[in-house]
């Protein structure tokens, strides 16, 4: 099932691009979460998009965000990818695509590529804004802070 406006986000631990573990339970309660969903690390979309993340950082951080990113990648692709394109924030490795099925996340560009969906999450953990869109990734930044500045 699908998430939506209004939905609590479903629990869930990753592990980060450091190899350690990220509960959702421990993240819920301290700040707004940009919780994104990327196809792949260090491809054209993806790196553009999280470099747009990185760019605005410090944006989010000011508007008491965590930014979040989540692929399929591994730890080790992702530390990579952080390391390469000095990303500050979190990237978790949804390897058996477990969190990505429970957001109700499918497959675009005809089932080839994981969606490319960013969800804005209020403090108590209740989805406030999704911004589903395959090929704009720039605009999911700009999306998120403007709704960011009015929650």
């Amino acid at each position: 099932m699908k998430l939506k406006i209004g939905d609590k986000i479903p629990s869930f631990t990753l592990l980060n691009q450091e190899g350690k573990e990220v509960k959702s339970a421990e993240l819920v309660g301290k700040a707004n979460l940009v919780i994104y969903f990327y196809p792949k690390d260090d491809t054209p979309g993806c790196t553009k998009e999280a470099c747009s993340f990185r760019d605005n950082f410090e944006e989010f951080t000011d508007l008491g965000a965590q930014v979040i990113g989540i692929s399929a990648d591994s730890p080790k692709s992702h530390t990579k990818f952080a390391s390469k394109y000095n990303l500050p924030f979190t990237l978790l490795s949804d390897n058996k695509n477990e969190v990505r099925k429970a957001f109700g996340l499918k497959g675009s560009l005809f089932g080839l590529l994981p969606g490319r969906v960013t969800y804005i999450v209020d403090k108590s953990g209740v989805v406030q804004y999704i911004f589903d869109s395959q090929f704009n990734a720039l605009q999911h930044v700009s999306t998120a802070k403007e709704v960011l500045k009015k929650l």
